[in-house]
């Protein structure tokens, strides 16, 4: 009888436990639902979006000013954003392993330029990293010791020498990865040549 009740016992906290973990689940889901939501309706404000992140970084800067520390995570959080960086201005598909894919002349086919980083995921990364960099900075366990200014000399080393290379990638595969004043194309459709003008005169009549 006593391992009866005993049994039952602990069939009853198992069915607890079990509902307890439903329970957070479910929460969990919720709330990741939730964010989803509110996050994927900032799609149609990027400005607004990077506005909110230039104004993260400067208060993350300007706490390591005032703390004179966590040079190490600083050192990182630059790097981070210097990699989505180059996501961000490179073509999904390099035209150095696959050929063709980038049109150079009036006459070819237009195609849009695609960002190996789509813009919505370069700022999302971007700001989570500077969320996550406000974070530990608020923990002396991150504030190592170290001397700034070779962080500093050799993150300025490598933004110049990987911005020099992006460059000299653009010039050679003649690609500009933003817009000025219209969308990001490939040749001239404004302009097609005198040859489709003609075909498509020949249509008409």
């Amino acid at each position: 009888f006593g391992s009866s009740l005993h049994h039952h016992a602990a069939m009853a906290d198992l069915g607890l436990e079990m509902e307890g973990t439903g329970m957070c689940g479910g929460l969990f889901s919720k709330l990741a639902k939730t964010y989803k939501h509110h996050l994927d309706k900032t799609t149609v404000f990027p400005r607004l979006r990077w506005v909110f992140f230039s104004f993260s970084l400067a208060l993350y800067l300007a706490d390591v000013y005032v703390q004179q520390g966590f040079f190490i995570v600083t050192y990182a959080l630059g790097i981070y954003l210097l990699n989505l960086l180059i996501g961000f201005l490179s073509p999904q598909v390099d035209p150095e392993v696959v050929g063709g894919v980038l049109p150079v002349h009036e006459g070819e086919e237009f195609r849009p330029f695609e960002r190996r980083l789509p813009e919505f995921q370069f700022w999302l990364s971007a700001q989570q990293a500077v969320v996550i960099s406000l974070f530990m900075s608020c923990f002396e366990v991150f504030d190592l010791p170290v001397f700034w200014p070779i962080l500093l000399a050799y993150f300025c080393v490598l933004f110049f020498l990987t911005m020099k290379q992006q460059i000299k990638h653009m010039i050679k595969y003649n690609y500009v990865p933003w817009a000025r004043g219209g969308k990001k194309k490939y040749g001239d459709i404004a302009n097609p040549p005198v040859a489709m003008k003609q075909s498509s005169t020949a249509l008409e009549i």
